[in-house]
């Protein structure tokens, strides 16, 4: 199933950020994002498979995991297995997601695995406070990509 990236960025119309998520941690970014939102801004998230989940990368497999086998298939909680997906319910888990203004905001987020072709020429945003290099002083993370394969996805060409 292929995402068709003109329909999508059309429905956010033409001021929209775009913010390249590779080398990021991703709590940092998520909660910079989600403050972003709440504030009216648009954005765009691309590379979202490069984002870095700090710690040890048994642990954190080991939790989203756990994670995704919670509950039962027919009554939830459903947790998703796509990197854009985890990514988008990591930053859904830091609005306030059952007002109204939670949700307003959520849906001013759009995310991308890798960059589609019609975001090729466009700048992208680093946000220094959550690039690994800058914050991180641990050798232990693993790579978003990385969790979303260990929990069963895989990518279809």
């Amino acid at each position: 199933m292929s995402v068709n990236v003109e329909r999508v960025l059309k429905t956010l119309g033409e001021d929209y950020r775009i913010i390249d998520a590779d080398g990021h941690i991703l709590g940092r970014l998520s909660s910079y994002i989600a403050k972003r939102l709440l504030e009216g801004e648009k954005i765009v998230v691309v590379n979202a498979e490069k984002a870095i989940i700090t710690g040890s990368p048994e642990n954190v497999l080991e939790r989203y995991k756990e994670k995704y086998d919670r509950g039962s298939k027919e009554k939830g909680p459903y947790f998703p297995r796509h990197p854009e997906r985890i990514f988008k319910r990591t930053v859904r888990g830091m609005l306030p997601w059952k007002s109204r203004r939670g949700r307003d905001a959520y849906r001013r987020l759009r995310v991308f695995m890798g960059v589609p072709e019609q975001l090729k020429d466009r700048e992208f945003e680093k946000v220094d406070a959550a690039l690994y290099e800058k914050v991180s002083k641990t050798e232990k993370y693993v790579y978003l990509g990385d969790v979303s394969r260990y929990l069963g996805f895989e990518v279809r060409a």
